[in-house]
């Protein structure tokens, strides 16, 4: 039996075998990605308290007992951010004039904040019940993480010689930004981490049905994402006594400009990416669903399709730019009258977009010259290049590896509607696709919430399915 397939059906097996039986029925590269899966979890990389070095020193460790010169495995920490140190592997190919550039394999190791109290068990302990992993990072990232530290050992191990290098970076402060791995990589150590293009977050299958009873529907590649930027919106007054109420009042003219804006919706902008995600999604679709994906992308002007669309909040962001408030403050004291008043607005912008764009948007909208919007980040983001279509070698191989895998399904390409670290590689040129090979049901992760989880599952088929795609993006042969 081919050895993908032989995974599949022992895979297909652990939902109902305990867990002790599950630890040793697994191959050994399994148990290895297990293994370094439940140290990444172990280690907490809190983006706020954690350390993001120890996890890239623990992984360092594995790789230089696995034979890596030290030259290959590097740790590299922004100046003044201890904690912040990222970690980067070269696995080196067969060396020639005319080889490939290298192949990047992108994931943070850092995770969102979580209240110990809210979680039934320890969220830095990897744990396995009713046929998924539990805990802190099990989804985002630390199993596309592991996933990449276990496939790289396998590869040195079996003395596999790629035709290309191959990258990892194992990264910090995705979730944060305060010293966000990437950006400062592609500043000040770019020669290490250049490439042909990149592997990361941002896709994966999506599953059908419930309980026991599902099965894959599509499998996404994302190749753009929105871009974030937050602005303040602030109403001033004089203020005064609060038992003489004003006409004007700064909390009120910031409300009204609110309730303005949360009633109107930005217009339909499509790009490559996203045409080709509505006409390959309409393919598995409801039919009512599937007519107004396939109108949209005929006519993006279409007023029913896109309301059609709109009623779900994952199209709904997928087809434009959105704003929405996401914190409040206003007044000084009870007893008096406020002046001032603000708010946050979050917009995640679609890439064809501009920030001038958007504010004057926003202005127009509001429609109060008294509010002023200013921005409230003081690095202001960059938009990516492009929006090019997938690289085909990239695309052929995914599709024919998900076939193999999981039967006649599409192989979608999707724009992000949240951010994810592989646009800073986009931004100097590096073209970055999030493929995973993970599956799981719609917000089932529950990735940055609490009891995040992954599919044990999904966790070994996404194991070989990334180990058969990058033997097949890098080439060479077995020794």
């Amino acid at each position: 039996m081919p050895r993908n397939r032989a995974a599949l059906a022992l895979a297909a097996t652990l939902l109902a075998t305990p867990l002790a039986a599950q630890t040793s029925s697994l191959t050994p590269h399994q148990r290895l990605a297990r293994e370094v899966y439940s140290e990444l979890i172990s280690i907490n990389t809190v983006d706020s308290v954690g350390s993001v070095t120890r996890a890239a020193e623990a992984m360092a460790k594995r790789f230089r007992a696995a034979g890596f010169p030290d030259s290959d495995v590097k740790i590299l920490t922004p100046p003044g951010k201890p904690t912040k140190g990222n970690l980067i592997v070269r696995y080196r190919g067969r060396a020639g004039t005319n080889s490939p550039k290298p192949i990047l394999l992108l994931a943070h190791l850092d995770v969102v904040a979580a209240l110990r109290t809210d979680w039934p068990r320890d969220l830095f302990t990897l744990a396995e019940e009713g046929g998924f992993f539990l805990g802190r990072g099990t989804a985002d990232d630390k199993a596309m993480a592991s996933i990449f530290v276990a496939n790289l050992l396998r590869y040195k191990q079996e003395g596999w010689r790629p035709q290309r290098d191959i990258i990892l970076a194992l990264t910090a402060d995705e979730e944060s930004g305060d010293a966000n791995g990437p950006e400062w990589l592609v500043k000040e150590h770019r020669d290490l981490i250049d490439a042909a293009y990149a592997l990361n977050e941002g896709g994966g299958g999506s599953l059908a049905g419930s309980g026991n009873d599902v099965h894959p529907l599509f499998h996404t590649v994302q190749a753009a994402e929105k871009v974030y930027v937050d602005f303040t919106l602030t109403a001033t007054n004089p203020g005064g006594h609060s038992s003489v109420p004003r006409p004007d009042n700064a909390i009120y003219e910031l409300s009204d400009a609110l309730g303005r804006l949360a009633r109107f919706s930005f217009p339909v902008t499509l790009n490559p990416t996203t045409r080709g995600f509505f006409e390959q999604t309409a393919k598995v679709e409801q039919p009512a669903v599937a007519a107004a994906m396939r109108a949209i992308v005929a006519n993006p002007n279409d007023a029913a399709a896109a309301a059609t669309l709109s009623r779900d909040a994952r199209f709904a962001s997928m087809l434009r730019t959105t704003c929405v408030a996401t914190r409040l403050a206003g007044g000084h004291a009870y007893n008096a009258l406020p002046q001032s008043a603000s708010a946050n607005v979050n917009c995640r912008m679609v890439p064809t977009s501009s920030l001038e764009e958007t504010r004057s948007t926003l202005a127009r909208v509001i429609a109060d010259t008294g509010i002023a919007i200013t921005y409230t980040q003081k690095q202001l983001p960059r938009f990516p290049a492009s929006t090019l279509p997938i690289d085909p070698a990239v695309l052929s191989a995914t599709t024919e590896l998900t076939r193999t895998m999981w039967g006649d399904i599409p192989v979608i390409p999707t724009m992000s509607t949240g951010a994810t670290d592989s646009h800073w590689l986009r931004e100097v040129g590096i073209p970055s696709y999030g493929i995973s090979g993970l599956f799981s049901l719609p917000g089932e992760t529950n990735a940055h919430g609490r009891d995040e989880k992954m599919r044990v599952k999904s966790y070994y088929d996404g194991l070989e399915f990334l180990d058969q795609l990058v033997r097949r993006l890098a080439g060479g042969v077995q020794p």
